[in-house]
């Protein structure tokens, strides 16, 4: 039987950008199988559970809904504000001058917050939606990366660092390739970098470059997204998450899989951010990480499971010469 909560002190923590950063978060995309609703109604019941670290962004269509949350939880005194840490993201279509600071006030307005505690920048190229276009198909008015734009964007990053409105600023989707062309021009460096990592898809070198240079790594889709629309990836490329190695370490425990694969990232040094509307899982996703580590066996066994098997495509649009999705990457 699960407890009704957990004391958030018991939930392992890090240092990020002088200030502590929950090792686990919640997520908050899943507009492809949730309503807002659904959505918000989840981070209520997680907060309640003992979750303190939230990934938001505004492309994701719930950050109004989420902030009614956030409001009414400040307002009962159920948790003081400084006691959640919200991570937010500027989208491709704002990476205009002044664009950033518009883009956070709107996510403050919708979040109901004064500050962000990281603010991210989503892509690292712009992309502006053409008429009808719905952001799946190829979009003609994308334009490859820049270190000169992409310059301009971060300049905005650490203006609205300055101005006290995000605690700490970071990237996302970046490769090392591009964190060498921009990395030596910032006057801020980012705390965070976001990052697809899952078992299946464990950009070591990525890994370990953030790592190296102080940067945190952030993991989305920790589990591999089984459930991600098919755009997002090619029949190939699914990844089966009953892996042999986390399949052992599950029996091993007693617990589920995707219990297994949190347990090897927090281990890893990664902070993993799982969605789920679902009470039961969200649940599962905290309690992985208070007790029963893996052994240091199964770590090894589980690096050595590696596919190299990216999942999250869909938003990185392609321009004319691009031959495919890779060429973006490097």
């Amino acid at each position: 039987m699960t407890p009704d909560s957990v004391d958030p002190r018991r939930v392992p923590c890090c240092e990020l950008a002088g200030r502590r950063i929950p090792r686990i978060g919640m997520g908050t995309f899943g507009s492809d199988r949730y309503g807002p609703e659904e959505i918000s109604g989840a981070v209520a019941g997680a907060i309640r559970f003992g979750y303190r670290l939230f990934d938001c962004a505004s492309v994701y269509g719930n950050e109004d809904q989420i902030g009614k949350v956030f409001d009414e939880a400040f307002s009962a005194g159920f948790v003081k504000r400084e006691e959640i840490f919200v991570i937010s993201k500027v989208w491709n279509d704002m990476h205009g001058r002044g664009d950033v600071l518009l883009s956070l006030a709107r996510s403050l307005r919708d979040l109901r917050l004064d500050y962000v505690d990281a603010y991210l920048v989503h892509w690292p190229f712009p992309n502006y939606h053409a008429p009808g276009c719905d952001g799946d198909a190829r979009n003609p008015d994308s334009v490859p990366f820049s270190a000169d734009s992409y310059m301009d964007v971060w300049r905005q990053m650490e203006k609205i660092h300055d101005m006290g409105l995000a605690r700490c600023i970071g990237m996302s989707n970046m490769t090392i390739p591009k964190m060498e062309a921009v990395l030596p021009r910032c006057r801020i460096k980012p705390a965070l970098v976001e990052m697809e990592l899952h078992p299946s898809f464990q950009q070591p070198e990525l890994f370990r470059y953030c790592l190296s240079r102080g940067i945190q790594p952030i993991a989305y889709s920790p589990l591999g997204s089984p459930n991600r629309p098919g755009r997002d990836r090619s029949a190939e490329d699914v990844v089966d998450m009953e892996l042999p190695e986390v399949d052992a370490a599950a029996r091993a425990h007693g617990i589920h899989p995707a219990q297994v694969c949190l347990k090897w990232a927090v281990q890893r040094g990664q902070i993993p951010i799982p969605f789920s509307a679902h009470e039961k899982n969200y649940r599962a996703n905290l309690l992985a990480l208070l007790e029963d580590p893996l052994t240091e066996a199964e770590m090894k066994a589980i690096e050595g499971a590696d596919k190299n098997c990216r999942l999250i495509k869909g938003q990185v649009f392609l321009w004319e010469g691009a031959k495919s999705w890779e060429d973006l990457w490097d």
